[in-house]
């Protein structure tokens, strides 16, 4: 071979290095800048054919956290190349807020975004696996317990027996108190016509002398406005003043400073869908599902505190009065809710898992809301 020949060559691999270099720091940039972004440049390469289309429907009526929950919904397609797509609903457009849980273990849904309280009545458990009152006060203490001290795994062993999958948490916020007259202490809710969620956030308020009645979100204002109701607890600043409680109400209530929600502070909701619809997904896709709801969860999560903020503002400039309740009235709560936590515990053993890991978690020394003397007398009957 010449040497002419031989330079030819070095030239041309010469010539071509640049160019495999470029492309990979190109591609290599791509992949970040899409992580960095939120993009999934997931499996587009190896997508099905056809599309797999799960019908997902929200609890939320209305307001940002539809918006949100559509707007993430809708990205799933593109980020799974196609080979997955979330069809969203929003509150009783398929079913009612509390037929959900049939719907998805049935099959008329493939998946659900619910309040995971609502399910209080049929699964004790998830009263521990939502914010209940006096419990875990931020959304940093349930990621703790979800994803480092077994929640995660206790919830979907739960949800399992039921023949569906519980694929994770979604933060929003703490709820608020919406009323027709002010409430400045414990002693105001005596007497009182009050919406709540059920469970034990129900049975706290009727032991301050509310008269508690169950109504999903999107019954909540048509009830204020007819009279049917004088008190409610709904969600965030954000979504209620969309859902117009503003117009039928005065006052907000909320618990001291710092404290907004002391019978709510982290108000979880979640995503759980249908067994059947879950094994149909291939392992990659099964994980990328599994880490979208992490994303969503904080997305979700920051978006609504974001609006939340500007809502502050609105209700001020409707004439809103805000109330607060003080620490004597958390301490008189407080009295209240220990009991509580007990009751539902023992209610069932899942319940009672799910509690006590909460329950060292709260009087450890990371926490310590919780101390000996306030459980003294209190026992659980399962060996957990």
């Amino acid at each position: 071979m010449s040497k002419k020949t031989n330079d030819n060559n070095s030239s041309k691999k010469e010539a071509a290095q640049p160019t495999s270099r470029r492309k990979f720091l190109k591609n290599s940039a791509l992949t970040a800048g899409a992580a960095a972004a939120g993009v999934s440049l997931f499996n587009i390469k190896t997508a099905k054919a056809q599309t797999t289309t799960w019908k997902i429907q929200t609890s939320w009526p209305g307001g940002i956290g539809l918006k949100i929950f559509e707007d993430w919904c809708n990205s799933i397609i593109e980020k799974t190349g196609g080979e997955l797509a979330f069809e969203p609903y929003g509150a009783k457009a398929v079913v009612g807020d509390f037929q959900l849980f049939d719907a998805v273990k049935n099959g008329v849904l493939q998946g659900m975004n619910p309040f995971t309280i609502y399910w209080a009545g049929r699964m004790p458990a998830s009263v521990f696996l939502t914010s209940y009152p006096l419990g875990l006060r931020n959304p940093s203490e349930w990621d703790v317990f979800y994803y480092s001290l077994g929640g995660l795994e206790l919830a979907r062993e739960l949800f399992a027996k039921q023949d569906m999958f519980y694929v994770g948490p979604v933060h929003h916020g703490a709820n608020i108190i919406h009323s027709k007259v002010p409430i400045r202490s414990i002693e105001d809710f005596k007497g009182r016509k009050m919406r709540v969620p059920g469970g034990m956030v129900a049975q706290l308020f009727a032991k301050a002398g509310a008269k508690t009645t169950l109504l999903p979100g999107s019954e909540i204002f048509p009830a204020l406005d007819k009279g049917t109701i004088d008190v409610a607890d709904y969600v965030g600043p954000a979504v209620n003043y969309d859902l117009g409680f503003h117009q039928v109400t005065d006052f907000i209530s909320a618990g001291p400073p710092g404290f907004l929600s002391i019978y709510q502070p982290v108000d979880l909701m979640d995503l759980t869908v249908g067994m059947d619809a879950w094994n149909a997904l291939s392992d990659s896709m099964k994980q990328f599902v599994e880490m979208e709801t992490h994303v969503y969860s904080d997305m979700h999560h920051a978006k609504i505190q974001a609006a939340d903020q500007k809502a502050w503002e609105k209700f001020e400039e409707a004439g809103t009065i805000v109330t607060r309740l003080s620490q004597d009235d958390v301490a008189a709560f407080t009295r209240l809710a220990v009991p509580l936590w007990y009751e539902w515990a023992n209610k069932s053993e899942g319940a009672a898992r799910a509690f006590k890991i909460q329950l060292d978690y709260m009087m450890s020394g990371s926490l310590g809301y919780v101390t000996p003397e306030m459980v003294k007398g209190q026992k659980l009957k399962y060996d957990v």
